[in-house]
């Protein structure tokens, strides 16, 4: 573990001095350039963008008829675009906390959102990040963006591995606290409200004001954190909030889809505008340092995109939203670039989740963190391995589980008593207190899915191929043994929902 910020010594950075000792070779080698030679030598710098909120549905590259992306379409031209690309968790925290120690969440411990109660508690103090595994391999490690993983100074990004941090530790923030001549904003308040210090901007562990657009000043950090370390490794955390909620755009991103008539859909769009400019923005500068080939980029959404905005954003042609286990939910926008070593434009369609971005990160910058659930993508991307890189993928919120091989997807759903008059004015279910149980008194909703055949899941086949159920249910049960109970969290489950499937009223808890 990273020790606390003010006590932490300064550790080696593996590539000082590089430049000068590459000119030096480059006399003996003229037909050379210094950049070549540098990526002969220096690890990848790495940069992780994380959109917040993204449905599959909402990029171009994806399918999107509304919104545009150059910059993200880019990107996947540059590389592998990744068909069935997942998260371990249908909102937030929980996704974050399995991605950034390539474990299933479950395993340590955080697998609900805080909802608030994030100043005490945070991702398990016993996990190593990525962050503190490129840290220890001489990387500089820089956050900027949405963090959702604790408050408290023990948990801070900058105990976690991290040297810098700019951004917003809560689960979301205020893209401007004063509309902006030609700004707008849909669906939640009428107007902007001021940010509260458990939504406020840090710099490390200070409280800033940001006055400017927020998606446009983390994207000016992130460019100035690669222009500070552009001449070691480096790896750049870019988390964005956008386009989570509120709903907010400025006039420069509104413009470009005056087109579009329903509100909470322009500004939508408009969000993601300004997730695509900052896509470019970064590739950009990488080029400009002469470090674009020699840096790998990878783009994700933490979940699909949320059902309580209405019809604003799209996880088509996948069925469900944020908060549930079908596709729309967990299946995501997933590219990874490294021009130096990934084929151009191409395609990847086996199930990979984001977990797998530990070991990926770790092997390409010279030494590979092994767990229980992280895979290497780099040697099936490149063909230097065959098959798979997962033979199941697993997911659990409390009492709600869902896995899948290659073909099928099984998801089995708490009944629920619950109508919709129980629900508050947000939507959701008051919690009991100390949190919702996690067992399924009155049973499950059973659902199988042939997603070769169904993968907008719209025909369950449970009743059809009881054998398969069974066999899932039980490779399920195997990995259920490795966790934590549920109701061990480190935080249990305040936040809950109605829904109805297949006619039945099942309740989900996340």
């Amino acid at each position: 573990m990273c020790e606390d910020r003010d006590m932490k010594m300064d550790r080696p950075k593996v590539m000082k001095g590089w430049l000068p000792l590459l000119a030096a070779i480059a006399l003996l080698m003229p037909g050379v350039a210094i950049s070549q030679q540098a990526n002969l030598t220096r690890p990848p710098n790495i940069v992780f963008i994380f959109a917040d909120d993204l449905g599959i549905g909402d990029t171009s590259v994806y399918g999107s008829e509304i919104i545009d992306t150059p910059n993200i379409d880019a990107l996947a031209a540059a590389g592998v675009r990744f068909t069935q690309g997942y998260v371990s968790h249908p909102v937030c925290s929980p996704s974050r906390a399995g991605l950034l120690t390539g474990r299933y969440q479950q395993r340590h411990g955080w697998e609900f959102n805080p909802a608030g109660r994030d100043m005490d508690h945070g991702l398990s103090l016993d996990q190593s990040t990525i962050a503190d595994e490129l840290s220890a391999q001489g990387y500089a490690t820089g956050m900027i963006g949405k963090w959702h993983l604790g408050r408290g100074r023990e948990h801070h990004p900058m105990s976690r591995g991290f040297d810098e941090y700019f951004g917003v530790l809560a689960g979301g923030s205020e893209y401007f606290e004063t509309l902006p001549e030609g700004g707008a904003y849909a669906l939640a308040r009428s107007e902007p409200a001021p940010r509260r210090p458990a939504n406020s901007i840090y710099r490390g562990f200070e409280q800033v004001q940001v006055d400017e657009y927020l998606t446009d000043v983390f994207t000016d950090e992130a460019v100035a954190f690669i222009d500070r370390h552009a001449d070691e490794p480096f790896f750049l955390y870019l988390s964005h909030t956008t386009p989570h909620t509120p709903l907010q755009a400025t006039k420069t991103y509104l413009d470009r889809y005056g087109h579009v008539q329903d509100l909470a859909t322009r500004v939508y769009a408009a969000m993601v505008a300004a997730l695509d400019d900052s896509v470019g923005r970064i590739v950009s500068k990488l080029k400009e340092i002469g470090q674009y080939d020699n840096t790998i980029i990878a783009f994700l959404s933490d979940n699909g995109c949320a059902g309580y905005i209405g019809n604003a954003c799209s996880n088509a042609p996948y069925a469900g939203f944020k908060r549930y286990h079908q596709e729309g939910g967990i299946r995501i926008p997933f590219l990874l670039s490294w021009p130096e070593v990934l084929p151009r434009n191409s395609v990847y369609q086996a199930p990979v989740i984001s977990l797998d971005l530990m070991s990926t990160f770790t092997a390409a910058a010279g030494r590979r963190v092994a767990t229980e659930d992280s895979v290497d993508l780099m040697p099936f991307l490149t063909g230097e391995q065959s098959g798979n890189p997962h033979d199941f993928l697993y997911w659990r919120s409390g009492p709600t589980l869902a896995i899948r091989d290659e073909q099928w997807k099984l998801i089995k759903y708490k009944r629920s008593e619950f109508v919709v008059a129980d629900l508050d004015d947000t939507g959701r279910l008051e919690p009991p207190e100390g949190g919702w149980p996690t067992d399924a008194p009155l049973g499950f909703v059973t659902l199988l899915y042939d997603l070769q055949a169904d993968p907008g899941e719209t025909n369950n086949v449970a009743a059809r191929y009881p054998d398969i159920v069974r066999r899932l249910e039980r490779k399920h049960a195997e990995w259920n043994e490795q966790l934590l109970p549920a109701d061990e969290a480190i935080l249990p489950a305040i936040r809950s929902t109605l829904t109805e499937i297949d006619g039945v009223t099942i309740q989900l808890i996340f």
